[in-house]
């Protein structure tokens, strides 16, 4: 990794997923497809991309049985207790609407209302991610959303992976859809003859499906257009290289366009971090994605002094950020940009991954500057109640009537005086 004193000018130096010309096309004609044909373009792109064509894309309760009941019983154990966390965790996020009492027996209020229906997209592949199951799911069902959607591409075997299915046996889902790419967003933000439509598309997957979250936004809600994976460690002389140099690799493995970046105060450490980063890499089963990632992605930085390190981690706004110096948790007070702050050497950032109970949809490219990661609050509305009584609404329709006419907005003013005054109710 390459080793240079910090400056201004740090950055994740990344280009924005934001696809090209050709990718968007495709996205579209999918999307277009799909609104016009259902069921039938689904199953015609499935065939295509996945090799695999199916009249019935549901998956069957007797498929998760099967996965289940072949399931290693020491896994399956985890992923329970690693449910229970996250459950535990996104309880505290849950809100109660407020009523807001005014004179004369009128009110204010504030209704929070979950979603009716959310669809959560879960990449395959080469990969089974289970963990995007509880994450994505888990806030939803204690938002209170009522319906819950899975889709996930099967491949050429028609089956979907056992843990994703165990994950999904856990938290009670059964509506899930042998389903991948930017027909699964089409189907489930249009609905077919077999799906019906979803208030908002939650999960990661591909630049294909990136593009066609994005496009369908607006018909629907999406939580975010997630780009590669992104890990900053700020460190001090009382870190451990090889400990340091692991959870930088950790990211690494994800993208070989994933961001890993130490910034330190101590320069022997930045040597040894370097030293090990290399020594690890040949040592990694996903050494050649993760090396692609350090090449053109990785860096160390040397800064002066703490508040000159900690200034450099707010101005990157790193997806996640990991805490590796003395008085650690009095420097994670000052970080105002991070989506997620690991504190301490026990807290490496698969931790959070995984088990611990935080949310690990978070922001990338900087965007923890204004966004959070995926929470309760992605999967409830507010609504907010009016409730004037008539001597409220005598007492302050004049003043009503003049500001909309101060906008030149004469139906609104009307609107207001249309009760009473010429009724002689007042």
């Amino acid at each position: 990794m390459q080793i240079t004193t910090l400056t201004s000018d740090i950055s994740l130096k990344r280009p924005l997923e934001g696809g090209n010309e050709e990718q968007l096309a495709v996205v579209r004609k999918v999307l277009k497809d799909v609104r016009e044909c259902g069921d039938a373009a689904v199953k015609a792109y499935s065939e295509k991309w996945d090799g695999f064509a199916h009249n019935n894309f549901r998956v069957t309760e007797a498929e998760i049985d099967e996965a289940v009941a072949k399931f290693d019983t020491q896994l399956l154990q985890d992923l329970t207790e690693a449910a229970a966390n996250i459950r535990s965790y996104h309880e505290y996020q849950k809100r109660d609407g407020y009523k807001l009492p005014l004179a004369d027996g009128s009110w204010l209020a504030q209704r929070i209302i979950p979603l009716d229906a959310v669809g959560l997209y879960v990449p395959g592949g080469l990969a089974a991610y289970p963990s995007s199951v509880l994450m994505n799911v888990i806030p939803a069902q204690v938002a209170g959303v009522r319906r819950i959607v899975m889709t996930s591409p099967a491949g050429k075997e028609g089956k979907l992976p056992d843990a994703v299915l165990v994950a999904a046996h856990i938290l009670g889902v059964k509506e899930i859809y042998k389903i991948g790419g930017a027909q699964a967003i089409a189907a489930l933000a249009y609905g077919t003859e077999t799906i019906a439509p979803v208030d908002k598309i939650t999960g990661p997957g591909n630049i294909f499906v990136a593009l066609a979250k994005r496009e369908v936004f607006g018909e629907v809600a999406i939580d975010m257009i997630a780009g590669p994976s992104e890990i900053a460690v700020l460190a001090d002389d009382t870190a451990y290289a090889d400990e340091v140099a692991a959870d930088l690799l950790s990211q690494a493995e994800h993208d070989a366009l994933a961001c890993a970046i130490l910034i330190t105060t101590c320069d022997s450490l930045a040597e040894e971090v370097a030293e090990e980063v290399e020594k690890q890499l040949s040592k990694l089963p996903r050494e050649a994605i993760a090396r692609k990632s350090i090449k053109n992605f990785g860096h160390i930085y040397v800064a002066e002094n703490i508040d000159e390190a900690i200034r450099a981690v707010n101005s990157l706004a790193p997806e996640h950020l990991e805490i590796m110096t003395a008085n650690a948790e009095q420097h994670a007070e000052k970080i105002t940009h991070a989506g997620a702050i690991f504190i301490g050497r026990y807290s490496s950032e698969p931790v959070g991954d995984y088990f611990a109970g935080t949310n690990h949809v978070l922001p990338t490219n900087s965007t923890a500057r204004f966004a959070s990661g995926l929470n309760v609050d992605d999967f409830i509305k507010r609504t907010s109640v009016v409730y004037y009584s008539e001597k409220t609404w005598a007492q302050n329709a004049p003043k009503i009537a003049r500001l909309a006419r101060m906008e030149g907005l004469e139906g609104h003013a009307r609107a207001v005086e249309a009760r009473g005054w010429d009724k002689g109710d007042v």
